[in-house]
Order: structure tokens, then sequence, then C-alpha cells
């Protein structure tokens, strides 16, 4: 993809999801990984008591999985979430490390890093800081992570195979990668690529199966699984209920692990 278009997309996105930032959960109606319906964490595998431990203003209803539930995490790992929006993944990691861990949430939007930090202050937690800057250009340090998790936003991203290298990078040895994001089942037309309304949707950037299996191996990762659960096709699915596109994608959970470590 050229430079030209690689910005236009990068522009579209954070233009797209700095409005949501500052008009709220629910605010683009239907379509895309932005839903009015307030149930939406819930019905994506989120528990009761997950939800009601984020801050108000953290859970805007954006996503299309739950990556808190292949994550696995354990008290003191360094965490590092792309794309973290209002920060409720990051909250729900920061409780889950406790005291002794920390979790590093990064965003490209300038409206979204204001309202995590604001929503940071609400919940008085220490252990998680929000970074301004671009999941192709990650600012971490290298092997500065033990988990990199993600939910549905490296598909927005017009360089995905740079966000699997920029993770592999600040992963540490032995470190794992767990996303939610949208697959594409079918190869996507030009047409449908091109459409910025179904693209800034979390649809029309969908990476298939296969292509992503091949940017994580070149990446340099390995134990790589994609599985789409019961729940990934009707997530989709409902957004863009009159586009026929929304049936040649599906919500899809994503590991992998940086060899080395030991088991």
């Amino acid at each position: 993809m050229d430079t030209e278009n690689v910005d236009t997309i990068r522009k579209e996105v954070r233009d797209h999801y700095g409005q949501l930032s500052r008009e709220g959960a629910g605010c683009c109606g239907s379509g895309g990984c932005c839903t009015a319906n307030p149930d939406a964490s819930a019905a994506l595998g989120y528990t009761a008591e997950q939800l009601a431990e984020a801050p108000d203003g953290a859970n805007l209803g954006l996503g299309c999985g739950n990556p808190q539930a292949i994550a696995r995490l354990v008290p003191g790992e360094r965490v590092l979430d792309l794309g973290s929006g209002g920060g409720f993944d990051c909250f729900l990691a920061a409780r889950q490390v406790g005291p002794t861990g920390h979790v590093i949430g990064v965003d490209m939007t300038p409206d979204m890093i204001e309202r995590a930090r604001a929503n940071a202050k609400k919940a008085t937690l220490a252990n998680v800081e929000f970074r301004l800057g671009e999941i192709e250009h990650i600012p971490s340090a290298d092997s500065e992570v033990d988990v990199v998790i993600s939910n549905c936003v490296i598909n927005l991203s017009p360089e995905k195979a740079a966000v699997f290298r920029e993770a592999f990078r600040v992963l540490r040895p032995g470190g794992r990668l767990a996303i939610s994001d949208v697959v594409a089942l079918a190869p996507l037309t030009a047409e449908e690529k091109q459409d910025m309304t179904l693209y800034t949707g979390c649809v029309a950037g969908a990476a298939t199966i296969d292509e992503l299996k091949g940017m994580l191996a070149d990446a340099g990762f390995e134990r790589i699984e994609i599985d789409i659960p019961a729940i990934g096709r009707a997530t989709v699915a409902q957004w863009f209920r009159d586009n026929p596109t929304a049936s040649k994608v599906a919500s899809a959970s994503i590991e992998a692990r940086r060899p080395g470590g030991g088991p």
C-alpha cells in the first residue's frame, strides 16, 4: 500500500475514533465495532463483575471479543494493550496483574488518551499508564512486556505486518500475544476495501486467516492459533445487517508466542 493511502486511512480512523471518544459510548448508532447496544460487552463474554470493575466512561462499547478471556494474565505480569481506547481492557488487566504488575495502553488518538487518563484517575490504579503512539511504531522498549493484548484494532491498521513485528519486538522471549480481532472469511473486493465506512467499522481492513498466520510467522511468532468462536460470525453480522460484506468477516481469537523463555 502506498504512503498516500496509508496516511488517508490512518487519518480517517483517527478522526472517526476521536469523535467516538468525544461523544461517548453508542454514539455511532448501528454499523461497525462501535455499537449502540449497552449490553454489547456482556454479549462478547465480559462478566458482570468485569463490567462493574471498570470506571464510568472506560467502556465505550467498542470491540469484537474479550481478549481477557484468552490472555490468562497472572499477578506480576507486564501487559501492553494495542489501541487501548478509553482504557476498558487496561483497567481489567491492571486488576488481574495486581500491584506488582503493570499495564501500558497505547492509542494514536489524542482524545482517547485524554479520556483514558481521566478514567485512570477515577479508578485510582497506580499500575496503569497510557501512551500516545501508533501501533505500527509502539512507544515501548524492546522486551518490555510479557503479554500483548488488543481488541478489534489491528484490522484498522493499513500496515498489519508492521504491527506484528512491533508486538514481537516489545514482547520478552516467551511472551504471548492474545487478541480479539476481525478476520476475513473470504477475500474482499477492491471496492469493499476502499469503503471508509466499512473500514472504520472494522470490516474492510480485515485480513484472511492465512494472511494473518503468514504475517505472524514472518514476524517470528510460533504456536499461532486463530479460532472463530460461535459468536464470532454473529457479532460482525449484526454490525452491517443490510450489507453483504458482513457475511465475509467474523470475530476471531488470535494467540501466538515469541520463542524462548522456557516452556
